[in-house]
């Protein structure tokens, strides 16, 4: 930089100078502008050249300064002691080398001005270079003074508060982010009027500066009346003088302005005046006397007042009050206000299960790993790398083969890796979906137990914004597994006896009951065995939906089952019918127009909760009524997705004749437990796996082709007793949910029976089932040759009379009637 100064001569400095000092054009005394001939030599192609080398070289010379200062954070400690040297030592004796990347000279400029002047605000020095080349160059228009000033008192400033908030450290650090003028001005002025002292000096300039840097600041730091105050102040904008005047004159002005213009002014606005001077007269504006314009700006604002001050004016603004008192919108519907005052059930409800946890140790990984290394070398495949993902039941090992290694040969290899193990359920994945590795899932010897209080209190359950959110547990990678109901749409879970099957029902219960208000979500359960879902019972008018005649809250009798299944196909029409007259494709849809006011209630519009329709042992009730109720679940899994009905139905027996193609079909999200055998798995899954499952609430969760291995969470029996006594001990509503009445094919309720229209076969039947004292539907089917939903219509028929006894589940019906004698009796009287 500075050989490129001496070669310039004394006229282009000169020049340069005379650019930087009178860049705009200046005024001759008289006024006007100089001439052609006057202006300055900077005009010619040489200076042009100058200032966009001295531009260019400042642009450059920042760039250097700001790698300088980055990397003197990071390497000042290294090169502190090279750079306490004078400037003169540094630069003779080549021997001395420094981290920075800008050599020893970039990192002297820093230490100087970072640690021996200003601290970190010294970047701002670099910025006011940047200004100052572009300012140079033409770049762009704008003031340097005052941006000079700003920055300069910024720095000033910043490095007195990095001081004073920082100098404490500056023994232990290598870097002083307000240097030694920060830090010394800072302990002067902590000397002179205290830290408090300090502190609230450094506040008021702060204030200070932003008030005189900013014109919209100042309005923020008054109060509201004062700001109302200054508002007015800026829209009159008159001196004293001219205030003076318009009193004086203000009462003539309207009549000498009628005049001059031959009409009224006073109904004509300032600027229709303002034009019309400029019209006639050809007046510029400028040179007018103040006071005359401000007079010509008061007149409209005089007839303003006036006008307020007549009785049409206070009527008029009666009139727009009340109008907008009548035209306000109302509130937002919410479903939630008959039951404002329910309170979600906390987490403290529910278990820690602390002493239930455990950790697996680094020396059974390592000892897995070595087995599986050595179970695979056995039969020629090389791994190229394996690591290891720790579950709360399982362990995760990734394995990479080497090329060449086919995948089927490492999947036969299952039962080899298990056997070396000595493990129970070891699960090939081959490969890995999105990854491309082989994972081998090897039970863990101590599982640990996943309790629903540590899933609920998760940050990703709490936060879901799910329509229906469900918790069920933790992946193997030990994540909260939580999904949504709604898309899903509908769930089948399925799995032996004694492996979680009902614990996870619970948990998919007790998610929602964590999650959602009384007026968004229904449930309807169906339990054949009378027990497993007997303890919902008590939040009936909270949470639960039921035929209008029905005693029980839970449906427990397969005739109650097949009037609800098919009284909710009744409600799933019904919703149809009004999404269809509202316009809207989904339940999301149609509740937000009905919060939103758009829809009528006149017109039966109504809010629309979810229900939720879970069915257990779902296998009795195919043995039980065959048709008769697989029928209506598929029609509802099929359609009932978009107003909101979703179905959740499970068994203990994963067998084809109970999860039908059927049900298969319009259930494509599934949970697996631990099952028997391989077949099993496959008519659950479409997939092998639940087999190779290890129990106890370890399961499979299949949602379309992707699949997830989990840790059930654990409930107790007394937690869900608990989360459903601290509900019903709330405000409810008067009934629960009633569900619309079916009405059969022939007219009648189908929970009567008319036995004045019985079958044909109805008195052969009643002879035979007393004969063979056996009440069976399929022996009518078989006897007389018709189908099950005509053979089940005359059992029933037959129960009606009082021949057989009612549906025992799987058993046969009991016969009321020991002879022929007494049942020719029973069927003349009828």
């Amino acid at each position: 930089m500075h050989g490129c100064f001496i070669s310039f001569d004394k006229f282009a400095i000169t020049d340069l100078i005379i650019f930087m000092l009178f860049r705009k054009k200046k005024k001759s005394k008289s006024g006007k502008k100089k001439s052609p001939s006057a202006k300055p030599v900077l005009n010619s192609k040489r200076n042009d050249q100058i200032k966009i080398i001295v531009g260019y070289s400042l642009l450059a010379f920042s760039l250097y300064l700001t790698f300088a200062f980055v990397s003197f954070l990071f390497n000042a400690e290294a090169d502190q002691s090279k750079l306490h040297l004078s400037w003169s030592e540094l630069i003779r004796n080549a021997s001395i080398n420094v981290n920075n990347i800008t050599g020893k000279t970039g990192a002297y400029l820093a230490d100087v001005f970072i640690n021996r002047w200003f601290g970190l605000p010294s970047f701002l020095l670099i910025y006011l270079l940047v200004l100052y080349a572009f300012w140079i160059l033409k770049s762009k228009s704008f003031k340097l003074k005052n941006k000079i000033i700003k920055s300069l008192i910024l720095i000033v400033w910043l490095s007195i508060a990095l001081g004073f908030a920082f100098g404490h450290k500056y023994t232990d650090w290598s870097v002083y982010p307000g240097g030694s003028y920060g830090f010394h001005v800072s302990i002067w002025f902590n000397s002179l009027i205290g830290q408090i002292g300090t502190f609230f000096v450094l506040l008021i300039t702060l204030i200070a500066f932003i008030i005189l840097s900013f014109d919209k600041a100042t309005g923020f730091f008054f109060f509201k009346s004062r700001k109302k105050e200054i508002s007015e102040d800026k829209s009159v904008k008159n001196s004293d003088n001219e205030e003076a005047i318009l009193e004086e004159d203000d009462t003539d002005l309207p009549e000498a302005l009628n005049d001059e213009f031959g009409e009224n002014v006073e109904e004509k606005p300032a600027e229709e005046i303002l034009e019309t001077l400029k019209v006639r007269d050809e007046v510029d504006l400028d040179d007018l006397p103040l006071s005359e314009e401000e007079a010509i700006e008061e007149a409209p604002v005089q007839f303003s007042e006036e006008k307020e001050e007549g009785p049409s004016m206070t009527v008029e603004n009666a009139e727009e009050s009340e109008e907008e008192v009548e035209n306000e919108p109302l509130a937002d519907y919410d479903p939630k206000l008959d039951l404002s005052h329910y309170e979600y059930p906390s987490i403290d409800l529910l278990e820690t299960y602390s002493h239930m946890k455990s950790e697996v140790t680094d020396e059974e990984l390592i000892e897995n790993k070595n087995k599986i290394v050595e179970t695979l070398r056995n039969f020629k495949i090389e791994i190229v790398k394996i690591k290891a993902t720790i579950g709360p039941t399982v362990t995760l090992y990734e394995i990479v083969p080497a090329q060449g290694i086919r995948i089927s040969k490492i999947k036969n290899l299952e039962d080899d890796i298990a056997l070396s193990l000595a493990a129970l359920g070891i699960r090939i994945i081959a490969p890995i979906p999105g990854k491309g590795t082989i994972g081998i899932e090897v039970p863990n010897r101590t599982p640990q137990m996943v309790s629903m209080r540590s899933i609920i209190a998760s940050r990703k359950f709490q936060e879901s914004t799910a329509e229906l959110p469900v918790a069920m547990g933790r992946t193997v990678s030990n994540e909260t597994f939580v999904f949504d109901l709604t898309k899903m749409p509908h769930l089948l879970v399925a799995g032996a006896t004694g492996q979680g099957k009902s614990v996870g029902l619970n948990a998919i219960i007790a998610s929602i009951l964590f999650k959602k208000h009384p007026s968004q979500v229904k449930f309807v359960f169906i339990d054949p065995k009378k027990v497993e879902l007997n303890l919902y019972s008590i939040i009936e008018n909270h949470f639960l939906a039921k035929l209008p005649d029905a005693e029980e809250p839970i449906i427990t009798d397969v005739e109650k089952v097949k009037a609800t299944l098919n009284s909710l196909g009744v409600e799933m029409d019904a919703r149809y019918d009004l999404l269809k007259s509202a316009h809207a494709r989904n339940i999301k849809e149609y509740n937000k127009k009905f919060i939103e006011r758009k829809l009528n209630p006149e017109k039966g519009h109504q809010y629309l909760p979810y229900i939720v329709v879970v069915v257990d042992e779902f296998a009795d009730l195919i043995m039980t009524a065959g048709k008769e109720i697989e029928l209506p679940i598929a029609r509802i899994a099929q359609l009932a997705r978009a107003v909101g009905i979703h179905m959740i139905i499970a068994t203990q027996r994963p067998s084809t004749n109970i999860i039908t193609g059927v049900i298969k079909a319009n259930f494509p999200s599934r949970i697996a437990f631990k099952v028997a055998s391989m077949i099993d798995s496959r008519t659950i899954l479409d997939a092998p796996g639940a087999n190779q499952l290890i129990g106890k609430g370890d399961m499979l969760f299949a949602a379309g082709s992707d699949m997830v291995r989990l840790q059930c969470a654990f409930v107790d029996t007394h937690e869900v007793e608990g989360v459903c006594q601290h509900i019903a001990d709330q405000q409810a509503y008067p009934t629960a949910f009633l569900l619309p009445e079916y009405v059969s094919e022939d007219g009648g309720l189908d929970s009567g029976i008319d036995l004045q229209q019985r079958d044909e076969v109805f008195e052969d039947a009643a002879r035979l089932v007393v004969l063979n004292q056996q009440g069976s539907t399929s022996m009518i089917q078989r006897k007389f040759s018709i189908g099950y939903n005509r053979a089940g219509r005359i059992m029933d028929q037959l129960e009606a009379a009082g021949i057989v006894g009612p549906s025992e589940g799987s058993k046969a019906r009991k016969v009321l009637y020991q002879d022929e004698y007494s049942l020719e009796q029973l069927l003349n009287s009828l």
